[in-house]
């Protein structure tokens, strides 16, 4: 039997899965004009989102700035030089190209996130004043921009209307 470490980590990973299937689950609910599956939707996920917030206090993982940004440099290295070249490979060997092309653009903005996180890094040690601009993330494969979203997305060849503004 696993120990409560284990068992809070493996909750929140869970949680936070259930979060993001269920707020999928509500945007195709509203496609489908069940506006109150919907909305059950996204009540769940926002309840799933709790747990795994409360989860990942325990844990103790919720640091300082600095901390979290290297957590996060860390994380997105891990996923980039290891988890998705694998991934890519296997799916490569299956001839599964739909999962193959999915790693391959996900690995690719990966890197460009590590990038982001390492750049914030370096201006909070430096004491480096933050740009204050919106950041923009292409629905297609994820990429993220600082400032202004360009004509086309240049990982995956998407339109400007396909980014999203995040404020």
């Amino acid at each position: 039997m696993a120990d409560t470490k284990a068992n809070l980590q493996e909750a929140f990973a869970g949680e936070s899965q259930a979060n993001r299937k269920y707020l999928f689950f509500s945007e195709k609910a509203d496609a489908s004009g069940t506006k109150q599956v919907a909305r059950l939707f996204r009540a769940a996920a926002e309840a799933e989102t709790v747990h795994a917030r409360n989860h990942l206090k325990v844990l103790g993982e919720i640091k300082t700035d600095n901390e979290n940004l290297k957590a996060a440099v860390s994380g997105e290295n891990y996923e980039f030089t290891e988890m998705y070249p694998g991934f890519i490979e296997q799916a490569k060997k299956e001839n599964n190209k739909a999962a193959s092309g999915s790693f391959d653009l996900a690995n690719k903005v990966e890197q460009i996130h590590h990038r982001l996180f390492q750049t914030a890094l370096k201006n909070l040690e430096t004491g480096k004043a933050f740009k204050d601009a919106p950041y923009y993330v292409c629905q297609v494969c994820g990429n993220t921009v600082e400032g202004e979203a360009p004509e086309r997305c240049p990982v995956c060849g998407a339109p400007r209307s396909k980014f999203k503004k995040i404020d």
